[in-house]
């Protein structure tokens, strides 16, 4: 599918879930190179989200951006591993098991809770920055998570990454913040307005965003990763 027929597509089906307030600027490609991927054996685990007030945005107004599911579930955060069956020059079936470069991430509730959203998160690395890319993989609904409203259909969201101890600071980009960026010629990046959703929706290719990336995202004067809309804390379980 086209980038103009998805973006329709992408505003139609928010248009009918009713998503009209969004807080995270979403792109139809990812945000990341192949070559910039890493790993990060200190993300995986469970972990409790607290919600982080933003002086600029939240605080003003009193408005909490996440819902129940974002600050209550538990986040259980893996890396993927494919699982296929070879066979053997016997005949004989084995099992082979193949660490992939990304994570799932899992909100539930409870471990025993069937209801859960799941993303794949993709981390990377620019500059001395690390980030991380988004991207729902199989959500049971809306309403119960921000961060699956969001990213209802497959969008990428771009988050920045600060681990320190058994605490992981979570800050995304924010849709008004690289509206206003874009509008002010601060930022240059292939974009589409969605009437319908009224929402931005950003076009460029990896190696567009990636440039955006590497020219404003580590220059607090461009991009302030300490005030932007949705901010979240991990709080490491286990």
């Amino acid at each position: 599918m086209g980038s103009s027929k998805k973006a329709l597509v992408i505003g139609a089906i928010l248009l009918l879930t009713g998503c009209t307030d969004f807080f995270m600027i979403c792109s139809l490609n990812p945000f990341y190179l192949e070559k910039n991927i890493i790993l990060s054996p200190e993300m995986e685990g469970r972990w409790s989200g607290l919600p982080i007030y933003s002086a600029v945005y939240n605080d003003a107004n009193g408005h909490d951006v996440w819902t129940q599911m974002d600050t209550t579930a538990v986040w259980t955060i893996e890396r993927v591993i494919s699982k296929e069956t070879l066979k053997t020059k016997l005949g004989k079936d084995s099992v082979v098991f193949n660490p992939l470069d990304h994570y799932q991430v899992r909100l539930q509730s409870s471990l025993n809770d069937s209801t859960a959203y799941q993303f794949k998160m993709v981390l990377f690395k620019v500059d001395q920055g690390i980030y991380a890319d988004f991207m729902p993989s199989d959500n049971t609904g809306l309403g119960r998570s921000r961060l699956a409203t969001e990213s209802y259909y497959k969008i990428h969201t771009l988050a920045r990454i600060e681990l320190s101890g058994n605490q992981c600071r979570i800050s995304w980009l924010g849709a008004e913040y690289m509206k206003e960026m874009i509008e002010k010629k601060r930022v240059r990046v292939n974009y589409r307005w969605t009437e319908s959703a009224n929402r931005l929706l950003l076009t460029g290719s990896p190696e567009q965003l990636t440039g955006m990336i590497e020219r404003y995202a580590g220059e607090p004067r461009f991009i302030d990763w300490e005030n932007q809309p949705a901010m979240l804390k991990l709080n490491r379980i286990n």
